[in-house]
């Protein structure tokens, strides 16, 4: 199993459950796996042009990419973060959404280190699905758990994963698209 399906197999099997018990969401909630972002967004750029649903249609898209380390570099060594990425940059609605439903939830710190539009590390600019939709005027977060000495590498591990936070994580991330596929109307 690839490191980054951990947190979206535990959504899904989250959402499973909610449909089983009868609970299922309003609106459907799409699952993609895209690759290649290293060679140029070729799995990002593949689905902005041959959507599975009209993309007029998508109500937001929840980014996440390394959501389950920590950034060795964070000067309060607390594990208990998040960085989001571009949350409030198209609807103020989906940014107040993502912040209630951490309050309500799991309180995690919501970092927005990298959200500056001058951030030298340019994630604002480069998410993978993220600079595709965010084109087309879909809401996006991006979730992020920052980089380490592992970026990129094949030395990044699941033995180095702290399951604990991820799953915290995960559960933000749960309940922020729960309440986007349950409201009664779109995010603006």
């Amino acid at each position: 199993m690839v490191r980054g399906q951990l947190p979206f197999l535990k959504l899904q099997k989250l959402l499973i459950e909610a449909v089983k018990n009868g609970h299922g969401p309003k609106r459907s909630i799409l699952f993609l796996h895209v690759t290649g972002e290293e060679k140029g967004l070729l799995g990002s750029d593949y689905y902005a042009n041959n959507p599975l649903y009209p993309l007029e249609e998508t109500v937001a898209n929840l980014n996440i990419d390394m959501i389950g380390r920590l950034d060795p570099k964070r000067e309060d060594k607390d594990p208990n973060y998040i960085y989001l990425i571009g949350s409030d940059r198209l609807s103020q609605e989906l940014h107040e959404i993502s912040e209630d439903m951490n309050t309500k939830y799991t309180q995690i710190k919501l970092d927005y280190t990298f959200n500056r539009v001058d951030d030298p590390n340019r994630f604002l600019l480069t998410g993978v699905i993220t600079i595709i939709l965010r084109k087309i005027n879909i809401p996006v977060i991006f979730y992020f758990n920052g980089t380490h000495e592992d970026y990129h590498r094949p030395s990044d591990t699941p033995d180095k994963i702290n399951y604990a936070i991820l799953e915290k994580r995960t559960k933000l991330i749960f309940h922020t698209a729960w309440k986007l596929a349950n409201r009664k109307e779109r995010i603006n």
